[in-house]
């Protein structure tokens, strides 16, 4: 709890010291979660080899080739932790004053293992296949390429400018594992990624600043799915990362990774010129805090470009505050607000994430849209 001076006012020391006291207990949850991804994992392995098990020898006999697939699940396993422990390792710089105890030893069990946390790093390791492998190049096609094609359209870069130092900077909310930004910012303009996920940051740090050459790690990303798979072979499938080398950016690049949440991070009004939101602005509990917040910190004259669905992922969380809306009320703020939608698409064919090889396939008509913040705007919205 955060005291109180004689004057009633919050003693700013003691609140900058609880909140940095949260966020390493935040940080040392997640560690232990990477760090023990490889028990969880095993043990549901073991729970499938259990129900077999318990089969009729006669069942046993028809499926000669299971317990052997068992066994390369668990090899897929050590594989993909193998990784977590080069990502784990390359945390020792990411926060200055953090306490590192025990973050090296992945036999430390002493907490329960959260299942929430779990999912997200096995998402994380989908996201790798998604943003840093050749076989995520068409989803990233699909998703990245018609934002990238757009910026280049509406933010021209122009080398003079560059000379002079006036950068065109662009803001990518929700950057995941960087795939998008760091494309932006190898064209030339000043960009950065900012992340909420500690998870998704750790391996951003990894992947954009530690890691090897061109396909270093090898990489399980579906092993997890244990349904809808057509053959055994497609959840043991490898895949190599990085499709490229990350440390391939010209040396005049301007490329940085925020962490933190969106509206708390950016309050500098009138400073961006391009905001790119790649399945972001659905993250929100009140989506309409996103749209006055990119209002405010794009210059006048600026953009925002967005390609993604409406999932409003609090919607279904108990204890949550969501605010779902549909596209067209959606649009209809969008303008109240004092956009100018320039371009609109609301048929955009893309995927998240997924396994080409599962039998259920997500697609989702996403909505790609362009807007201007009028150049004569001074940030006031409508009431």
């Amino acid at each position: 709890m955060a005291t109180t001076t004689d004057s009633g006012k919050l003693d700013k020391e003691t609140v900058v010291e609880d909140e940095e006291a949260l966020e390493k207990q935040h940080f040392l949850r997640i560690i232990h979660a990477y760090r023990n991804y490889r028990a969880y994992a095993l043990d549901r392995v073991q729970r499938s080899e259990k129900s077999f098990n318990k089969l009729s020898d006669r069942h046993k006999k028809l499926l000669p080739a299971q317990l052997g697939h068992f066994n390369k699940i668990r090899i897929a396993i050590d594989t993909n932790y193998e990784l977590i422990l080069r990502i784990l390792n390359s945390t020792d710089h990411m926060f200055v004053n953090k306490d590192m105890e025990n973050t090296k030893d992945p036999r430390n069990t002493g907490k329960t293992i959260s299942s929430y946390h779990m999912e997200k790093i096995y998402t994380t390791l989908k996201q790798f296949s998604r943003d840093w492998s050749s076989e995520g190049q068409q989803e990233r096609d699909l998703c990245y390429k018609p934002i990238i094609e757009e910026v280049l359209s509406r933010l021209p870069i122009d080398k003079r400018h560059k000379k002079r130092g006036e950068p065109k900077k662009v803001l990518v909310p929700g950057a995941g594992l960087g795939r998008l930004a760091f494309e932006i910012a190898k064209l030339g303009y000043m960009c950065q990624g900012n992340e909420f996920s500690m998870i998704m940051l750790i391996a951003a740090n990894f992947i954009l600043n530690r890691s090897g050459g061109i396909n270093s790690y090898t990489l399980y990303p579906w092993v997890h799915q244990y349904t809808n798979n057509k053959g055994s072979e497609d959840q043991v499938k490898a895949i190599k990362i990085p499709d490229i080398c990350t440390q391939s950016l010209p040396q005049d690049a301007n490329f940085s990774m925020a962490a933190g949440d969106f509206l708390e991070v950016y309050t500098e009004k009138d400073y961006w010129n391009c905001i790119a939101t790649c399945y972001f602005i659905d993250t929100a509990h009140n989506i309409l805090d996103y749209l006055d917040k990119i209002y405010e910190i794009l210059k006048p004259g600026g953009y925002w470009i967005n390609l993604g669905p409406l999932l409003y992922h609090f919607s279904d969380i108990p204890g949550e505050n969501s605010i779902e809306v549909s596209y067209v009320e959606l649009r209809r703020a969008i303008t109240e607000i004092g956009f100018v939608i320039l371009d609109e698409h609301t048929d955009a064919e893309s995927t998240y994430t997924q396994n080409p090889r599962s039998m259920l396939q997500y697609k989702y008509h996403c909505v790609f849209f362009t807007c201007q913040k009028p150049r004569h705007s001074s940030n006031t919205k409508c009431s």
